[in-house]
């Protein structure tokens, strides 16, 4: 049975940082790519940055410079760094992982960041 829980989201005022982990349990970690996807009240699910079984990272326009993925194997840990947080950051996010065709997503953290 594969797991994803989020964990570290809050609330925090703009300029603020905050830093995420996605805890996987289920799967072969180290083969996964692994994001982090965020949705905001009344849009739609949003990526907002990636990173590859070979730690290639890839990151929304909109956080490029603010936040860092990074993933730590040894613990199937992965994490986003979210750093001079704007009001606009304010969402659910979402852990995924993704190997081939199969795809799983945690239960999803709220981030509120207030002005």
């Amino acid at each position: 049975q594969v797991q994803l829980v989020e964990s570290g989201g809050g609330l925090v005022q703009a300029g603020g940082s905050l830093r995420l982990s996605c805890a996987a349990s289920g799967i072969i970690f180290s083969r996964n790519a692994m994001g982090w996807h965020r949705q905001a009240p009344g849009k739609q699910r949003e990526l907002v940055a990636t990173v590859t079984s070979d730690g290639i990272t890839n990151y929304a326009d909109s956080v490029k410079g603010r936040f860092t993925i990074s993933r730590d194997n040894a613990k199937s840990t992965v994490y986003l760094q979210m750093n001079s947080l704007k009001p606009e950051d304010t969402a659910v996010y979402y852990c995924n992982a993704k190997r081939f065709s199969s795809s799983w997503w945690g239960q999803g953290t709220q981030v509120t960041v207030s002005s």
